[in-house]
């Protein structure tokens, strides 16, 4: 049955409900989800709750901008299906509410023998996933970016940029325009969920919202919200830190470059992005943040760190992962280092060409055995829905993924009025 037919189940006689949907999390994710809840069944009454006083602080607000295409991800996997889906819808959404966006292409290149074959693997990969991309020998690079220096590259033409903070806003004014109710600086310290029942929840102001469906969407603390909430989640996020430098001279730039990316980390590498202001992001490197918005080495919260080396996957992911570990940290306290990596791509940058600038956190879930969640993970327990492990490309993806979590969280509510 299509859920735009779906009739909204009314609350049980004798039982107060404030809203029948329930969204925590007021990031990119959440209010795709609020917003597609809107449109898919109109009379739905959808809340959410964010702690900070704005959407967006967070994943949605700290990144690189960049409309992904696709083209890493595992055939047929959600993140493949979302990303290749919601990059054309992004670019549509964008449009038509005249959000600052462009679509430049981008090259990915190899600047080792090493690297060829995983290159022409993602040639493959970007095929399977029913991306057009272009080969392109060394001296071919030079059309797209003249002071690029590589053996090979290729060209993926549906990559884009935007202002991923204000497709948030957006979505924010959709949602509430169709009578969702957002309410900002509402930090939730407690879930109280009753299968029989609903969801209850306080807030840090000593507010109580009710609702008869939960919907997950807290990003880096969505693990946290999952055990207050009654259900394991089988993994934890473990904060990564990306350090972003602006390029001080972006003429040496002109669209988005990147290194060929090792299989073994879901991290891209340093790589160079031209947003939408005509500056040139140069970053990020990958190392394990103090805290869960832990955006510098100074920010360190005792508890969060804690949990995160009491997971027995955090010491499996750092035994198997320590000399990828140890680069990027050499990397992150050392500039002269840094520039190094970015020479690789870059030859002509100088050390004194990197300005730092805000960095951001990856929300990563990290299974017991150290295992790193490669793909979007959303779990369904009772009256509950958990998105628990959404980062990139989660803001490519965000209007697919809004959606699928939408749907489920209505069949929750019609599996409840039964």
């Amino acid at each position: 049955m299509h859920y735009r037919t779906r009739e909204v189940v009314r609350v049980v006689a004798g039982r107060s409900y404030d809203c029948d949907v329930l969204v925590i999390g007021g990031g990119i994710v959440g209010l795709s989800t609020a917003y597609a809840l809107t449109r898919a069944a109109p009379g739905t009454r959808v809340t959410v709750l964010e702690k900070e006083p704005g959407p967006a602080r967070h994943q949605t607000g700290r990144n690189s901008g960049v409309i992904h295409s696709g083209v890493y991800y595992r055939p047929g996997s959600l993140k493949a299906r979302y990303a290749v889906s919601g990059a054309a819808e992004m670019v549509k959404f964008c449009a038509e509410y005249d959000i600052p966006h462009a679509v430049t292409g981008k090259l990915i290149v190899a600047t080792t023998r090493e690297e060829l074959p995983r290159l022409h693997a993602l040639v493959q990969r970007g095929r399977e996933n029913g991306i057009t991309v272009r080969e392109l020998c060394g001296a071919q690079i030079a059309e797209y970016e003249p002071e690029v220096d590589g053996l090979a590259a290729i060209h993926v033409g549906t990559t884009g940029i935007c202002d991923f903070t204000a497709v948030a806003r957006r979505l924010a004014e959709a949602a509430q325009a169709a009578g969702a109710e957002i309410r900002y600086g509402a930090r939730v310290i407690r879930v109280d969920r009753r299968p029989d029942r609903g969801v209850a929840v306080l807030t840090a102001d000593g507010d109580v919202v009710r609702g008869r469906v939960l919907v997950n969407c807290a990003g880096l603390h969505c693990d946290e919200i999952a055990r207050r909430t009654g259900d394991e989640p089988g993994a934890r996020i473990v904060p990564f830190r990306g350090e972003y430098y602006e390029l001080a001279r972006p003429e040496l730039v002109r669209g988005l470059v990147y290194p060929v990316p090792d299989p073994a980390f879901p991290f891209l590498g340093v790589h160079l992005t031209r947003g939408i202001d005509g500056g040139v992001h140069v970053g990020p490197n990958a190392v394990p943040a103090l805290a869960r918005e832990g955006y510098d080495w100074r920010t360190v919260r005792a508890r969060e760190l804690g949990a995160t080396l009491a997971w027995p996957g955090s010491w499996q992911l750092a035994r198997r992962h320590w000399r990828y570990g140890t680069g990027e940290l050499h990397r992150s306290l050392s500039r002269g280092a840094f520039t190094r990596a970015v020479r690789r791509l870059l030859p002509a940058v100088r050390e004194d060409d990197l300005i730092p600038t805000a960095a951001g956190v990856r929300a990563q879930a990290v299974l017991r055995d150290g295992t790193l969640a490669d793909d979007f993970l959303i779990q369904e327990t009772a009256r509950a829905v958990h998105v628990l492990n959404a980062p990139s490309p989660a803001a490519t993806a965000s209007l697919p993924i809004g959606r699928e979590v939408a749907r489920r969280a209505l069949t929750a509510l019609e599996t409840a009025g039964r």
